[in-house]
């Protein structure tokens, strides 16, 4: 059975990592990572007009820098794969009708399958159940959904992530230190479960206390910017000390937010600072020691083996149930990197076949 699995996604994604480095990196750990599952779906593949299959890539948001490389990773997927990559999601990252009616419009007008990151681990389980009824099948990607309806999940593995964020502010600390965490938004299952990852591996620490892990971000840069000003005024001591020794944000949006207001309030490189994906801000920040560390998803990679699985799945190959891609951690000793550049600086224009 391995053997075969090898033919299928296992063989696709290491003739595609020869020329793609952001998958070379971790071509091994996915391959073994594959795990044939029974899923009992009869895919109904739907070309478009040209003869290709068409797959619908619907992420939770458009305008983060994540967000963006995962569109590239699609593009890339499509290029060599010869389907058509439909992209379209919505703006912000918490709206949930919107996504539902992206999902329900690409059904009316007629997909081969979907690739969908899902605003909410709830809200999407009917449209993603009546993609099912109508013979279309989802890959989910980046997070979690209740649901036994899709064909296959690819992600990273999001509590590892957390706790490896959990683990480094504990080496920064010394394992002694008041830490806060500043949370995404309700539902979100890719956040909750970094959350969760990083507050369970902290138990590990007897000399660290959490001081705040209730407060949420909300899904915008603006919104987590006052949610962190909130925050870091409620911790702050009568002394006008911080209160607080060490930050964990989840991600992209609440990291930069945390980080403006560490920077309005005097606090950046004083307090120790661990943020979740990234951009150029976050990293411009790494650079000057103004956050400590990120841990990095591959968005690329996982938007490449969403659609892949999904072809395959289409072509009546056997696919893996579940295909975990590795996290990353970045800080200053290794930002420079050449294969930590490939991860968090692609060209995204080349990518995205885009003129300069």
């Amino acid at each position: 059975m391995s053997g075969l699995f090898l033919g299928t996604l296992a063989k696709l994604t290491l003739e595609a990592a020869a020329m793609t480095p952001w998958i070379r990196s971790s071509k091994s750990h996915v391959a073994a990572a594959l795990v044939v599952a029974a899923l009992g779906l009869g895919a109904c593949a739907t070309p478009s007009k040209s003869g290709q299959l068409t797959v619908a890539v619907i992420p939770m948001g458009t305008t983060d820098e994540y967000w963006k490389m995962v569109h590239a990773g699609a593009v890339q997927a499509g290029r060599k794969l010869g389907v058509e990559i439909i992209w379209q999601g919505p703006i912000r990252r918490d709206d949930r009708t919107a996504q539902i009616d992206v999902v329900e419009n690409l059904l009316v007008r007629g997909v081969s399958g979907i690739v969908l990151a899902p605003v909410d681990n709830m809200a999407l389980r009917g449209p993603v159940e009546d993609a099912r009824r109508q013979g279309v099948p989802t890959v989910i990607i980046d997070s979690d959904l209740q649901s036994d309806k899709f064909v296959s999940f690819v992600a990273t593995d999001n509590v590892k992530g957390g706790a490896m964020a959990a683990d480094h502010l504990a080496r920064l600390l010394d394992g002694h230190g008041k830490v806060a965490i500043l949370r995404n938004v309700e539902g979100n299952a890719s956040t909750d479960h970094r959350e969760a990852g990083f507050l369970d591996a902290l138990k590990k620490y007897p000399g660290l206390e959490v001081v705040s892990s209730n407060q949420h971000a909300g899904a915008t840069a603006e919104s987590a910017y006052k949610a962190s000003e909130n925050l870091l005024a409620k911790l702050r001591t009568t002394d006008g000390k911080p209160g607080v020794d060490g930050v964990f944000c989840p991600n992209e949006s609440s990291a930069f937010g945390m980080l403006r207001a560490l920077q309005d309030g005097e606090l950046a490189g004083k307090i120790h600072f661990i943020g979740f994906d990234s951009s150029k801000k976050l990293l411009e920040a790494v650079a000057h020691s103004q956050v400590d560390a990120l841990v990095v998803q591959n968005p690329m990679q996982i938007a490449y083996l969403g659609v892949a699985t999904l072809v395959d799945h289409l072509h009546k190959k056997p696919i893996a149930a579940r295909v975990d891609v590795p996290a990353t951690l970045v800080t200053k000793e290794n930002l420079n990197e050449p294969a930590i550049q490939e991860l968090v600086a692609p060209d995204m224009k080349a990518l995205l076949g885009e003129s300069k």
